[in-house]
C-alpha cells in the first residue's frame, strides 16, 4: 500500500486508461461497488468513467485521501488476473 498521497497519484497516473474496480465507504454500513475505467489523474482528484448499464451517471470523483484513508479501494483488472494466474500454479 502506498504511504503518500504522491506516492498514491503516481501509482494512478500509471494505470489511466485502464479498467477497475472500486469498493468506496458509503457511509451507515453501506459500501458501493463499481466498475469502470480509470479516465483522468488531477492534481487533488482523479476520476473514473463508470460501465453505463450498471450505473444511473457516467462518471466520478474521489481525492487520493480517499484511498490513502481506505475509504476507496482500487482494484485493476490486470492486477486481479495476475494474483489469479499466480494462485493457480
Amino acid at each position: 500500500m502506498a504511504k503518500t498521497l504522491i506516492e498514491i497519484k503516481q501509482g494512478l497516473e500509471g494505470h489511466v486508461g485502464k479498467r477497475l474496480k472500486l469498493k468506496a465507504n458509503g457511509g451507515r454500513r453501506k459500501t458501493i461497488e463499481r466498475s469502470g475505467v480509470l479516465a483522468e489523474t488531477y492534481p487533488s482528484v482523479f476520476i473514473v468513467e463508470l460501465d453505463q448499464e450498471e450505473n444511473a451517471f457516467e462518471r466520478v470523483s474521489y481525492s487520493y485521501a480517499d484511498v490513502l484513508t481506505e475509504t476507496v479501494e482500487l482494484s485493476f483488472a490486470e492486477e486481479r488476473a495476475a494474483i489469479a494466474s499466480i494462485m493457480e500454479q
